[in-house]
Protein backbone atom coordinates (compact mmCIF):
# COMPACT_ATOMS: atom_id res chain seq x y z
CA UNK A 1 0.00 0.00 0.00
CA UNK A 2 3.28 2.17 0.46
CA UNK A 3 3.84 1.93 -3.29
CA UNK A 4 0.24 2.70 -4.19
CA UNK A 5 0.61 5.98 -1.87
CA UNK A 6 3.46 6.87 -4.13
CA UNK A 7 1.41 7.01 -7.05
CA UNK A 8 -1.64 8.87 -5.80
CA UNK A 9 0.98 11.57 -4.44
CA UNK A 10 2.30 11.66 -7.84
CA UNK A 11 -0.76 12.16 -9.75
CA UNK A 12 -0.03 15.77 -9.81
CA UNK A 13 2.62 16.32 -12.33
CA UNK A 14 0.81 13.86 -14.55
CA UNK A 15 -2.20 15.82 -14.66
CA UNK A 16 -0.34 18.42 -15.72
CA UNK A 17 1.30 16.26 -18.47
CA UNK A 18 -2.06 15.33 -19.95
CA UNK A 19 -3.10 19.02 -19.91
CA UNK A 20 -0.24 19.82 -21.69
CA UNK A 21 -0.51 17.40 -24.80
CA UNK A 22 -2.97 18.57 -27.90
CA UNK A 23 -5.04 20.99 -26.02
CA UNK A 24 -6.44 22.02 -22.90
CA UNK A 25 -7.22 18.40 -21.62
CA UNK A 26 -7.99 18.85 -18.64
CA UNK A 27 -10.72 17.18 -16.32
CA UNK A 28 -12.43 20.63 -16.46
CA UNK A 29 -12.58 21.37 -19.96
CA UNK A 30 -13.48 18.27 -20.70
CA UNK A 31 -16.35 18.73 -18.31
CA UNK A 32 -17.63 21.89 -19.97
CA UNK A 33 -16.83 20.31 -23.74
CA UNK A 34 -19.96 18.03 -22.51
CA UNK A 35 -18.16 14.51 -21.53
CA UNK A 36 -20.14 15.08 -18.06
CA UNK A 37 -23.27 13.65 -20.01
CA UNK A 38 -24.88 17.50 -19.92
CA UNK A 39 -26.48 17.12 -23.33
CA UNK A 40 -24.13 19.68 -24.98
CA UNK A 41 -21.49 17.50 -26.87
CA UNK A 42 -22.07 16.78 -30.30
CA UNK A 43 -22.82 13.23 -32.02
CA UNK A 44 -22.49 11.14 -34.47
CA UNK A 45 -24.69 9.68 -36.60
CA UNK A 46 -24.14 5.94 -38.00
CA UNK A 47 -27.32 5.14 -39.09
CA UNK A 48 -30.96 5.64 -39.43
CA UNK A 49 -31.77 3.58 -37.27
CA UNK A 50 -28.65 3.28 -35.03
CA UNK A 51 -28.48 5.72 -31.93
CA UNK A 52 -25.98 8.40 -32.51
CA UNK A 53 -22.53 7.40 -30.67
CA UNK A 54 -21.69 10.46 -28.28
CA UNK A 55 -17.98 11.92 -26.88
CA UNK A 56 -19.53 10.51 -23.39
CA UNK A 57 -20.01 6.91 -25.14
CA UNK A 58 -16.46 6.78 -26.55
CA UNK A 59 -14.61 7.95 -23.35
CA UNK A 60 -16.52 5.26 -21.19
CA UNK A 61 -15.48 2.87 -23.92
CA UNK A 62 -11.85 4.28 -22.76
CA UNK A 63 -12.71 4.32 -19.09
CA UNK A 64 -13.39 0.57 -19.17
CA UNK A 65 -10.17 -0.60 -21.05
CA UNK A 66 -8.15 1.98 -18.21
CA UNK A 67 -9.90 0.20 -15.77
CA UNK A 68 -8.43 -3.45 -17.05
CA UNK A 69 -4.89 -1.79 -18.02
CA UNK A 70 -4.71 -0.29 -14.29
CA UNK A 71 -5.75 -3.75 -12.40
CA UNK A 72 -3.46 -5.34 -14.33
CA UNK A 73 -0.47 -3.40 -13.09
CA UNK A 74 -1.52 -1.98 -9.88
CA UNK A 75 -1.62 -5.68 -9.24
CA UNK A 76 1.71 -6.84 -10.52
CA UNK A 77 3.37 -3.61 -8.89
CA UNK A 78 1.54 -3.45 -5.22
CA UNK A 79 -0.60 -6.50 -4.91
CA UNK A 80 -4.10 -4.35 -4.81
CA UNK A 81 -6.37 -3.11 -7.15
CA UNK A 82 -8.06 -0.07 -7.42
CA UNK A 83 -9.81 1.57 -4.75
CA UNK A 84 -13.42 1.97 -3.64
CA UNK A 85 -13.32 5.34 -4.59
CA UNK A 86 -11.44 5.11 -8.04
CA UNK A 87 -12.96 1.62 -9.41
CA UNK A 88 -17.20 3.39 -8.90
CA UNK A 89 -20.04 2.72 -7.21
CA UNK A 90 -20.96 -0.52 -8.32
CA UNK A 91 -17.78 -1.73 -9.64
CA UNK A 92 -17.57 -5.45 -10.59
CA UNK A 93 -15.17 -7.88 -9.18
CA UNK A 94 -11.89 -8.58 -10.24
CA UNK A 95 -10.49 -12.00 -10.60
CA UNK A 96 -6.68 -13.00 -9.80
CA UNK A 97 -3.43 -10.84 -10.64
CA UNK A 98 -0.57 -10.92 -7.79
CA UNK A 99 2.33 -8.68 -6.77
CA UNK A 100 5.06 -9.95 -9.32
CA UNK A 101 8.54 -11.27 -7.69
CA UNK A 102 10.87 -8.56 -9.84
CA UNK A 103 14.37 -9.75 -10.33
CA UNK A 104 15.51 -6.29 -11.94
CA UNK A 105 15.30 -2.95 -10.34
CA UNK A 106 14.71 -1.43 -13.89
CA UNK A 107 12.10 -3.72 -14.92
CA UNK A 108 10.05 -2.88 -11.51
CA UNK A 109 10.60 1.04 -11.94
CA UNK A 110 9.05 0.40 -15.74
CA UNK A 111 5.89 -1.39 -14.17
CA UNK A 112 5.26 0.96 -11.34
CA UNK A 113 5.54 4.16 -13.48
CA UNK A 114 3.07 2.39 -15.99
CA UNK A 115 1.02 1.56 -13.15
CA UNK A 116 0.82 5.23 -11.97
CA UNK A 117 -0.09 6.30 -15.68
CA UNK A 118 -2.91 4.18 -15.88
CA UNK A 119 -4.45 4.61 -12.47
CA UNK A 120 -4.29 8.62 -13.58
CA UNK A 121 -5.83 7.42 -16.79
CA UNK A 122 -8.71 6.21 -14.96
CA UNK A 123 -9.01 9.39 -12.85
CA UNK A 124 -8.56 11.73 -15.14
CA UNK A 125 -11.81 9.60 -17.06
CA UNK A 126 -13.94 9.42 -14.17
CA UNK A 127 -13.12 13.10 -13.68
CA UNK A 128 -14.02 14.37 -17.21
CA UNK A 129 -17.06 12.31 -17.49
CA UNK A 130 -18.39 13.31 -14.11
CA UNK A 131 -21.56 11.65 -12.90
CA UNK A 132 -21.86 9.91 -16.62
CA UNK A 133 -18.62 8.11 -15.40
CA UNK A 134 -19.50 4.09 -15.82
CA UNK A 135 -17.91 1.76 -12.47
CA UNK A 136 -15.37 -0.84 -13.25
CA UNK A 137 -17.14 -4.27 -15.01
CA UNK A 138 -15.95 -7.69 -14.32
CA UNK A 139 -12.74 -7.79 -14.73
CA UNK A 140 -10.93 -11.73 -15.12
CA UNK A 141 -7.46 -11.91 -15.13
CA UNK A 142 -6.88 -15.61 -14.66
CA UNK A 143 -8.88 -17.64 -16.95
CA UNK A 144 -8.65 -14.96 -19.84
CA UNK A 145 -4.80 -15.49 -19.65
CA UNK A 146 -5.14 -18.77 -19.44
CA UNK A 147 -7.76 -18.78 -22.38
CA UNK A 148 -5.48 -16.42 -24.73
CA UNK A 149 -2.31 -18.71 -24.12
CA UNK A 150 -4.84 -21.42 -25.50
CA UNK A 151 -5.49 -19.58 -28.53
CA UNK A 152 -2.15 -18.40 -28.93
CA UNK A 153 -0.56 -21.68 -29.33
CA UNK A 154 1.30 -21.14 -26.35
CA UNK A 155 0.04 -23.80 -23.62
CA UNK A 156 -2.82 -24.89 -21.59
CA UNK A 157 -2.72 -21.63 -18.91
CA UNK A 158 -0.43 -18.51 -18.87
CA UNK A 159 0.44 -16.80 -15.66
CA UNK A 160 1.59 -13.11 -16.09
CA UNK A 161 2.16 -12.43 -12.73
CA UNK A 162 4.25 -15.75 -11.94
CA UNK A 163 8.02 -13.70 -12.87
CA UNK A 164 8.64 -10.64 -14.45
CA UNK A 165 9.33 -11.84 -18.29
CA UNK A 166 5.79 -13.47 -17.53
CA UNK A 167 4.48 -10.07 -16.59
CA UNK A 168 6.43 -8.61 -19.56
CA UNK A 169 4.61 -10.98 -22.11
CA UNK A 170 1.09 -10.14 -20.02
CA UNK A 171 1.48 -6.37 -20.42
CA UNK A 172 2.52 -7.26 -23.94
CA UNK A 173 -1.38 -8.36 -24.63
CA UNK A 174 -2.82 -5.13 -23.90
CA UNK A 175 -0.07 -1.65 -24.74
CA UNK A 176 -0.36 -2.12 -28.66
CA UNK A 177 -4.02 -2.77 -28.32
CA UNK A 178 -4.21 0.55 -26.09
CA UNK A 179 -2.35 2.74 -28.94
CA UNK A 180 -4.89 0.96 -31.93
CA UNK A 181 -8.32 1.57 -30.10
CA UNK A 182 -7.10 5.35 -29.12
CA UNK A 183 -6.53 6.19 -32.56
CA UNK A 184 -9.41 4.27 -33.82
CA UNK A 185 -11.64 7.04 -31.14
CA UNK A 186 -9.88 9.71 -32.48
CA UNK A 187 -12.07 9.68 -35.87
CA UNK A 188 -15.57 9.25 -33.47
CA UNK A 189 -15.13 12.25 -30.67
CA UNK A 190 -16.39 15.11 -32.34
CA UNK A 191 -15.34 17.68 -29.62
CA UNK A 192 -11.66 18.76 -29.96
CA UNK A 193 -10.91 19.61 -26.36
CA UNK A 194 -11.69 15.80 -25.49
CA UNK A 195 -9.58 14.76 -29.75
CA UNK A 196 -6.80 16.77 -27.58
CA UNK A 197 -7.07 14.71 -24.07
CA UNK A 198 -7.54 11.36 -25.81
CA UNK A 199 -4.71 11.78 -28.28
CA UNK A 200 -2.31 12.60 -25.11
CA UNK A 201 -3.40 9.58 -23.78
CA UNK A 202 -2.71 7.51 -26.56
CA UNK A 203 0.83 9.08 -26.88
CA UNK A 204 1.41 7.91 -23.37
CA UNK A 205 0.18 4.79 -24.60
CA UNK A 206 2.61 4.65 -27.25
CA UNK A 207 5.13 5.12 -24.93
CA UNK A 208 4.44 1.84 -22.85
CA UNK A 209 4.11 -0.13 -25.68
CA UNK A 210 7.60 0.95 -26.89
CA UNK A 211 8.79 0.14 -23.83
CA UNK A 212 7.62 -3.58 -23.58
CA UNK A 213 8.37 -4.30 -26.99
CA UNK A 214 12.17 -3.21 -26.25
CA UNK A 215 12.25 -5.54 -23.44
CA UNK A 216 10.60 -8.12 -25.12
CA UNK A 217 13.38 -7.79 -27.82
CA UNK A 218 15.60 -7.93 -25.67
CA UNK A 219 14.43 -10.81 -24.01
CA UNK A 220 14.58 -12.99 -26.82
CA UNK A 221 13.82 -17.07 -26.72
CA UNK A 222 10.31 -18.18 -25.63
CA UNK A 223 9.36 -15.05 -24.19
CA UNK A 224 9.55 -13.41 -27.84
CA UNK A 225 7.87 -16.56 -29.34
CA UNK A 226 4.86 -16.20 -26.81
CA UNK A 227 4.49 -12.15 -27.61
CA UNK A 228 4.42 -12.91 -31.44
CA UNK A 229 1.69 -15.60 -30.97
CA UNK A 230 -0.30 -13.18 -28.80
CA UNK A 231 0.29 -10.56 -31.66
CA UNK A 232 -1.38 -13.21 -34.52
CA UNK A 233 -3.81 -14.21 -32.23
CA UNK A 234 -5.21 -10.25 -31.76
CA UNK A 235 -4.79 -9.90 -35.34
CA UNK A 236 -6.95 -12.95 -36.08
CA UNK A 237 -9.68 -11.26 -33.50
CA UNK A 238 -8.86 -7.47 -34.40
CA UNK A 239 -8.87 -7.12 -37.63
CA UNK A 240 -5.05 -7.25 -38.66
CA UNK A 241 -3.11 -4.37 -37.81
CA UNK A 242 0.01 -5.92 -35.94
CA UNK A 243 3.43 -5.71 -36.45
CA UNK A 244 5.26 -8.51 -34.66
CA UNK A 245 8.03 -8.27 -32.58
CA UNK A 246 10.73 -10.29 -34.10
CA UNK A 247 13.43 -8.61 -36.10
CA UNK A 248 13.42 -5.87 -33.33
CA UNK A 249 10.19 -4.47 -34.60
CA UNK A 250 9.60 -1.55 -31.58
CA UNK A 251 6.66 0.77 -33.85
CA UNK A 252 4.39 -1.60 -35.25
CA UNK A 253 2.84 0.86 -37.89
CA UNK A 254 1.30 1.10 -41.41
CA UNK A 255 3.36 1.82 -44.99
CA UNK A 256 3.61 5.61 -43.79
CA UNK A 257 4.82 4.82 -40.33
CA UNK A 258 1.22 5.68 -38.92
CA UNK A 259 0.29 4.26 -36.04
CA UNK A 260 -2.38 1.25 -36.43
CA UNK A 261 -6.00 1.96 -35.73
CA UNK A 262 -8.87 -0.08 -34.60
CA UNK A 263 -12.85 0.54 -34.37
CA UNK A 264 -14.79 -0.61 -31.27
CA UNK A 265 -15.75 -3.91 -33.24
CA UNK A 266 -12.35 -4.74 -33.44
CA UNK A 267 -11.36 -4.06 -30.28
CA UNK A 268 -14.22 -5.93 -28.35
CA UNK A 269 -13.40 -8.71 -30.22
CA UNK A 270 -9.59 -9.04 -29.04
CA UNK A 271 -10.82 -8.11 -25.04
CA UNK A 272 -13.53 -10.64 -25.38
CA UNK A 273 -11.11 -13.10 -26.86
CA UNK A 274 -13.75 -13.93 -29.91
CA UNK A 275 -12.46 -14.22 -33.28
CA UNK A 276 -16.02 -15.51 -34.36
CA UNK A 277 -18.10 -13.02 -36.42
CA UNK A 278 -21.06 -11.78 -35.00
CA UNK A 279 -22.45 -10.47 -32.19
CA UNK A 280 -20.54 -11.01 -29.18
CA UNK A 281 -21.21 -9.30 -25.48
CA UNK A 282 -18.93 -10.82 -23.05
CA UNK A 283 -15.93 -12.59 -22.50
CA UNK A 284 -12.50 -12.83 -22.24
CA UNK A 285 -10.87 -10.08 -19.97
CA UNK A 286 -14.56 -9.25 -19.58
CA UNK A 287 -16.71 -12.07 -18.32
CA UNK A 288 -19.74 -9.98 -18.06
CA UNK A 289 -19.51 -7.53 -20.81
CA UNK A 290 -18.20 -3.58 -20.62
CA UNK A 291 -20.55 -1.10 -19.05
CA UNK A 292 -21.54 1.77 -21.10
CA UNK A 293 -23.10 2.05 -24.21
CA UNK A 294 -20.48 0.50 -26.46
CA UNK A 295 -20.75 -3.07 -24.85
CA UNK A 296 -21.49 -5.84 -27.75
CA UNK A 297 -19.67 -6.25 -31.14
CA UNK A 298 -22.02 -5.62 -34.50
CA UNK A 299 -20.28 -7.86 -37.05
Amino acid sequence: MDQLQDFIRRGVSRRKFLAGVGCSGTAAALTLAGCGGNGSSSTTPTSPTTPAVTDTDILNFALNLEYLEAEFYLRATTGSGLSATDAGANAGTVTGGGQVPFATPAIQQYAMEIANDELLHVRFLRNALGSAAVSRPEIDLTNSFNAAAMAAGIGSAFNPFASEDDFVVGAFTFEDVGVTAYHGAAGLLTNTTNLGAAAGIMATEAYHAAEIRTLLAQLGGNYLTYANQISALRATAGGGNEVAVAGNAIVPADSNSIAFDRTTDQVLHIVYLSAAAGVVKSGGFFPAGLNGTITATTN
